[in-house]
């Protein structure tokens, strides 16, 4: 994200030179370095603007998703999706503490639950480690749970929509549809690519880790069962698949009428299942509404940081120069020019990502309701930070060999994007 960050003021500066190099003064016209300038202010003043805009929305999202977590929404999923798991990943025992964990991880990923995801990922990936024959390198089992980490099918965006919302967006839940499509043709790419490219990364040991301290393993006794968490019979499991799959289409075509209805009653949805749980629903609601509040306020640096350098890439006439450049061809596929930065930044950098999007959609001229916010949203809501995640996940557990990993997370964010482009175009255009 360094290189990124000072690559693209370096190249708005550049431009900028050049530009006021050549220009000739002009009594009502702004010289290009004075435009620039403008730009880096009404950015900045911009980004904060935006953040603070966020902090309603995100306060209500997170309260919601914490009444729904505290009523055991979460177990219902992992004891949903279970007999689904075991034939997915044969190398781990059905009773293991891994199989929890990464049911748990992705459970959390499909209602938005970023940061609950991280923590059961990471403890996911330490009890894998605890079945590892070859320390240091990546199982099979592991190199398929962060593929389908990356892409993982995403039943509600939450933070997409809050985005949209604060955007000033008619629609602001119109992205389901495309982004459940997106994401599960994504999942599928994942599970496919993690299966076929295995073939072609034989297990190498690392011989720099045999020696190589795992606190998280200790003995045999450690990496015991645990107790049955009472899964549902596996044709229950694939009747839900086959439910949420069915609703693709229909949500396709009806999307419109349905998306005025979903922000309230999910709203009701949520209180409900909470209050017929037992759950206190006002405080719960509170407790999850500071936390959404706090992490409105902590992304103001980011957002001013890349909102500043989008702000100088477009006001010193780069953009104009890449869309000249590429518009023509990349508009034959459906991805604009202006949402190709998006596409290629969102696996590297997902500050750099989001600030991309918002700048997208605040901007007058397209607006989160166009083709183009509808796209750019949808890529954000179903592709995710790969190499954060692959860092973050192997890091913890010292794993140096990736083998087909990165390879298998990468087919899938390329067929997100191709999905996502597909389904916008249909719907949008």
């Amino acid at each position: 994200m360094n290189l990124i960050f000072l690559g693209i003021v370096l190249i708005a500066v550049m431009v900028a030179g050049v530009r006021q190099w050549m220009h000739t003064p002009q009594e009502g016209v702004a010289a290009p370095m004075e435009v620039l300038s403008s730009g880096m202010i009404s950015s900045a003043q911009g980004a904060v603007e935006l953040a603070l805009g966020l902090v309603g929305v995100m306060t209500l999202f997170l309260g919601l998703m914490k009444v729904a977590e505290a009523g055991g929404l979460l177990t219902i999923i992992a004891r949903l999706i279970r007999p689904l798991m075991v034939r997915l990943f044969p190398d781990v025992p059905p009773d293991h503490p891994a199989m929890g964990a990464m049911i748990l991880n992705m459970s959390a990923n499909a209602l938005g639950l970023g940061n609950a995801a991280t923590p059961f990922g990471i403890r996911a990936m330490q009890e894998l480690d605890k079945l590892n024959p070859q320390p240091g390198t990546a199982t099979n089992s592991m190199a398929l749970f962060l593929a389908i980490n990356t892409s993982s099918i995403t039943l509600l965006p939450t933070g997409v929509i809050a985005i949209r919302a604060a955007a000033g967006s008619a629609d602001p839940a119109g992205i389901l549809p495309t982004t459940l499509f997106a994401t599960i043709c994504a999942t599928i790419a994942a599970i496919s690519a993690a299966t076929l490219y295995r073939r072609w990364f034989p297990v190498r040991p690392d011989p720099s880790a045999l020696n190589m301290e795992r606190p998280w393993v200790t003995d045999a006794a450690d990496a015991s069962p645990v107790q049955d968490s009472g899964a549902y019979p596996f044709w229950v499991s694939v009747t839900a698949l086959l439910f949420i799959v069915s609703m693709i289409p229909l949500m396709v075509l009806y999307g419109q009428s349905v998306s005025p209805w979903i922000m309230p009653m999910l709203m009701l949805g949520f209180l409900l299942f909470g209050a017929l749980r037992g759950v206190r629903i006002y405080e719960v609601f509170v407790e999850g509404a500071k936390e959404g509040f706090q992490v409105a306020l902590r992304i103001i640096p980011y957002l001013v940081a890349i909102l500043v350098a989008v702000g100088m890439f477009r006001a010193s006439g780069a953009m104009e120069m890449m869309v000249s450049a590429i518009g023509g061809f990349t508009s034959r596929f459906g991805l604009p020019p202006e949402a190709l930065p998006m596409a290629l930044l969102r696996p590297l950098s997902g500050s750099g990502a989001y600030g991309v999007m918002a700048s997208v959609i605040n901007d007058p001229a397209i607006g989160p309701d166009s083709y183009i916010g509808y796209l750019v949203t949808t890529l954000q809501g179903s592709t995710e930070t790969t190499f954060y995640v692959l860092a973050v996940y192997f890091g913890a557990i010292q794993v140096r060999r990736l083998r087909h990993t990165l390879a298998a997370a990468l087919t899938a964010d390329v067929v997100a994007v191709i999905a996502a482009v597909a389904v916008c175009s249909y719907l949008f255009l």
